[in-house]
């Protein structure tokens, strides 16, 4: 069970909402869940839900909003009657402000204990658990008792979380964002101050300056006092010229640390399972090499949490940040020495545009990628790796340096534990990937086109950014015309294409990296639709033994075009493909370049079925 207080009070069973209806439900739950198992009086209750004047049947009707929430919580959580009121006990249920808190906690003492990578870490977790304005669904009264101190916990939280960036030398990273905070607001000094580091750091002295005489003014005339002693110090150090990054974070302004992650694109929504999990193993004190891969078809994500979790762990690996393309982009490996020669080029050697990159020994290259990455704590990111052969040359000699891989396949270097497999978006999230995109409005005038467009996509972030794209392009069209070009399966692989983004683009090198007998099996089941099946159930379709064919839907499913879905009443495994594949897969003829390995081999299939009925 999942309680949640910070943004609109919710409740969670097993990843499903629970319909809690009316501010006055929601109300009774929070106050409960701020008690953190302390006894919720009728008096306090009748407060928050009416304020001083309470009603003569408050006290039925707080018994009544008793009896509801019990109904909709089940069996997990238990409300008691014990005077002078109620009290809520949930075992084992994870409640966001109780994390916030235990994180926030964490955060600080780390803070104090100068360990700034650790806070970091800690205190961006923390901060990930709002959703919003806290508490937004509830009455006035509960509001005004609750608010102030839940907002002033995370602003403390932030200014916590922006000092540690500071001790780590990420001042350009927080100046825009101390920009934004500072104008929001002009009176929280701590704010200030750190902005006035990080403008100083920036060589903006005369921002610095400027900022804080703005301060000053804001001080005298909306609050009648003058800076205090941090502000004044701040200002001080600006004159003296002593705020220079010191101790562990000095290295991240060193103009010789290398940063090749890509610019991110487009606002990152939903993963935060995801992120948080890469971010702490990232975070992971190790004398061990760290090897992580973020696993899943094509067009689902993988780059994009990649580079935030990189981003976001950036304070743990002073020394640098890589990140290099193995495939071209027809989705073909690159070479091992054109990787090695940039990623050599990237830390400081030099001598390596005397010869082009193939003539270069590849041993030689290796050997020079090893002594370059010795003892550096480094992060290196190795975007779509088509396998561990290609992997190995590139992984760097420190131990205290970490890898974080992304392919469509599975690979045996990376341990399970270590391998996050990315599923695709829920409706929520893809709804909101596409507000993002085209605007709020032009979707909610049209829930119902908004609705189509999600489903059309099933969740795969790189249909969804080609839906967002073409809508933005076009501000003149109504999201329904959109959704019924889309609504056509024959033509939707078509439609999901724009600029660089291609959907049918994007899975091309997914069926190319097969063994030839893939095309034909991932064309024959092309009519199974999306529902789970068997290999028993596949044997039918490849006409071929119940073995042979769960070895071949396994080899789709290491290819990423296919998901394990669980397992049947019989133990064995059930596999699922995503509706786009299937559609892929129905365009799929000997013919085609995808479809290679001799024509022979795909007539021991069945012709593909249409498979407009199954998906559309």
């Amino acid at each position: 069970m999942d309680f949640r207080i910070l943004g609109p009070v919710e409740a969670r069973r097993d990843g499903d909402w629970i319909a809690l209806s009316g501010s006055k439900v929601h109300t009774v739950l929070a106050a409960m869940l701020l008690a953190h198992g302390r006894v919720v009086s009728d008096s306090r209750l009748g407060a928050l839900l009416w304020g001083w004047d309470p009603p003569v049947t408050a006290s039925a009707q707080i018994y009544t909003y008793m009896s509801r929430l019990r109904k909709l919580l089940g069996d997990e959580v238990e409300i008691v009657r014990r005077q002078p009121g109620y009290i809520l006990r949930a075992p084992g249920a994870r409640i966001d402000i109780v994390e916030f808190e235990r994180l926030d906690r964490l955060g600080r003492a780390a803070l104090r204990e100068r360990r700034y990578a650790d806070a970091q870490a800690l205190l961006t977790e923390a901060l990930g658990w709002w959703r919003g304005p806290a508490l937004s669904n509830v009455t006035e009264f509960l509001l005004e008792a609750e608010l102030p101190q839940l907002e002033e916990a995370r602003m403390l939280a932030l200014e916590n979380r922006i000092e540690a960036d500071l001790a780590l030398g990420m001042h350009e990273q927080v100046t825009a964002e101390l920009t934004g905070l500072v104008a929001e607001h002009p009176v929280r000094e701590r704010l200030r101050a750190q902005l006035m580091t990080a403008l100083y750091r920036c060589d903006r002295q005369a921002d610095a300056l400027q900022t804080y005489y703005e301060g000053r003014k804001v001080l005298v005339e909306q609050l009648g006092v003058d800076p205090g002693e941090a502000l004044g110090a701040t200002y001080q150090a600006v004159l003296g010229g002593e705020l220079g990054l010191r101790g562990a974070g000095a290295a991240r302004g060193r103009s010789d640390v290398p940063n090749m992650l890509p610019a991110a694109e487009g606002e990152f929504i939903g993963r935060s399972a995801e992120l948080s999990l890469l971010t702490a193993r990232l975070a992971a004190e190790t004398n061990r090499p760290r090897r992580l891969l973020v696993t899943g078809m094509a067009g689902v994500g993988k780059t994009a949490l990649a580079v935030r979790a990189a981003e976001e762990s950036s304070g743990h690996f002073p020394d640098g940040l890589l990140f290099v393309e193995l495939c071209h982009p027809d989705g073909t490996p690159k070479d091992a020495g054109e990787v090695l020669v940039r990623l050599l080029r990237a830390l400081g050697e030099t001598g390596l545009d005397q010869s082009p990159p193939r003539a270069l020994d590849r041993d030689e290259l290796v050997r020079l990628y090893r002594a370059r990455t010795s003892g550096k704590r480094l992060l290196v990111v190795l975007d779509d790796a088509v396998g561990d052969l290609q992997v190995a040359p590139l992984l760097p000699a420190s131990p205290q340096a970490a890898v974080l891989i992304t392919s469509r396949a599975r690979l045996a270097r990376v341990a399970g534990a270590d391998t996050v497999a990315l599923a695709p978006l829920d409706d929520d999230e893809s709804l909101a990937m596409l507000v993002a995109a085209a605007g709020e409005e032009r979707l909610r005038d049209d829930p119902d086109a908004a609705d189509d467009l999600v489903a059309y996509c099933g969740g795969l972030p790189l249909a969804l950014a080609v839906v967002g794209a073409r809508l933005a392009a076009r501000p003149s069209w109504p999201a329904s015309r959109l959704a019924d070009r889309l609504a056509d399966p024959a033509e939707r692989l078509a439609e999901l294409s724009f600029g660089d983004l291609d959907v049918r683009r994007a899975l091309l090198p997914s069926v190319r990296r097969m063994a030839a007998e893939g095309p034909p099996a991932l064309g024959a089941l092309a009519g199974a639709g999306t529902e789970p099946f068997s290999a028993r159930d596949a044997s039918v379709r490849l006409a071929m033994s119940e073995d042979e064919a769960e070895r071949v839907l396994e080899s789709l499913v290491d290819s990423a075009l296919l998901d394990l879905s669980g397992l049947d009443a019989q133990g064995l495994p059930l596999y699922r493909c995503h509706e786009l594949v299937l559609l892929y897969a129905a365009s799929l003829t000997p013919e085609d370049p995808a479809a290679v390995g001799p024509v022979t081999s795909a007539r021991r299939f069945p012709a593909a079925h249409d498979s407009a009925t199954a998906v559309g």
